[in-house]
């Protein structure tokens, strides 16, 4: 029963079928904030573009329009033309006679015409042209989201692992957070997140987030149950991007590893093992926080080996060097593996400052 409920739900793509613009408010991108004075300054050239652009199209045509006095038209009255019909004041009773009437009109009378409109449904307009621009994004972004990371669940596990990647040099744009929670969404949207809405378990939501383009995703729920159905629906969207969960129980551990994830962490027993090292050495509890913290003191980071270091020891060179990844596995400084550095090591070292 299991089984089948969890097909059903992994063959559940409702989200994925939606059309763009049905997915604001679903889906959320970013947007650079700009002054008032600069967003305003920007609407004007837009308003003089379109102005002038009608003025151009009547002016070619003016040999088909006369005014009260029967006369050609001149680019002054093209100009005048253009301005009243863009601000749809239309002609009444009592209409600009003069060169100097029809010149004030444009100079003084229209701008205020306008201004009258942009306070009276400037808000509504702005509510249409926001979900329009964020439809719009929304495609481009599914369109060319690639390479990203996706975490999953944005509670406090959450939040330190981002801080950790954005401090790790990681831009905020190619992180996309899944969770429920309207209120941490906002929140997230506001340091410049990805955001989706949504039940991280069901493949829909995952695929709307781009999971099975990913090149990690990282499993911060707040439950373990939760992120054993992540794991397991986000490894099969996903076959080769790299899952790292974290889980409160250590018993949990097989099966969290058997739903797919590379990496796990239990944050139970991490906290226990601190809070014990704490009682007896609290300095080593800060200096492995400071390791922990990749944006300011020291951090524990790897790299791939230079051609130089190539047949030397890891143990002789200037930096603090912990293990050698070696096709994929982890290799102790001290392993007699990796005596030699060989091409296609990584080294796991210790780094003194943020990243460059």
């Amino acid at each position: 029963m299991a089984r089948g409920r969890l097909r059903r739900r992994f063959k559940d793509d409702d989200l994925t079928d939606m059309p763009d613009h049905a997915l604001v408010g679903v889906v959320r991108i970013p947007s650079m904030q700009e002054s008032p004075g600069r967003a305003i300054s920007k609407r004007v050239i837009y308003a003089l573009i379109a102005l002038f652009a009608a003025v151009f199209i009547v002016y070619l045509d003016r040999d088909g329009y006369r005014d009260v006095q029967d006369n050609e038209l001149s680019f002054l009255d093209c100009l005048y033309y253009a301005t009243v019909s863009l601000s749809t004041t239309g002609y009444g009773d009592i209409t600009p006679y003069t060169s100097s009437a029809r010149l004030i009109n444009v100079l003084v009378i229209t701008p205020l015409r306008v201004m009258f409109l942009i306070v009276l449904v400037g808000t509504t307009l702005e509510v249409l042209t926001e979900r329009s621009r964020q439809a719009l994004k929304i495609q481009r972004w599914r369109s060319k989201v690639r390479n990203h990371t996706v975490v999953i669940g944005y509670g406090t596990k959450g939040k330190t692992a981002v801080k950790a990647m954005i401090a790790d040099g990681q831009k905020p744009s190619e992180i996309v957070v899944v969770d429920g929670d309207q209120t941490v969404l906002d929140n997230a949207a506001a340091k410049g997140l990805v955001t989706v809405r949504g039940d991280a378990t069901r493949s829909d939501v995952l695929r709307l987030a781009g999971a099975q383009h990913a090149s990690a995703i990282v499993v911060a729920t707040n439950r373990d149950d939760t992120a054993v159905l992540a794991t397991l629906t986000a490894r099969e969207l996903a076959p080769k991007a790299k899952i790292v969960a974290s889980i409160r129980e250590a018993e949990n551990t097989h099966l969290i590893r058997q739903s797919g994830a590379d990496s796990v962490v239990v944050s139970s027993e991490t906290a226990g093992r601190l809070l014990g090292l704490a009682t007896s050495t609290p300095t080593v509890v800060q200096v492995i926080e400071d390791l922990l913290t990749p944006d300011e003191g020291f951090a524990i980071a790897e790299r791939d080996t230079e051609p130089e270091e190539v047949g030397g020891s890891p143990r002789h060179l200037p930096e603090i060097v912990l293990g050698v990844v070696r096709n994929g596995k982890l290799h102790r400084v001290d392993d007699s593996k990796v005596d030699a550095i060989e091409n296609g090591d990584r080294l796991l070292y210790v780094r003194q400052g943020p990243p460059d």
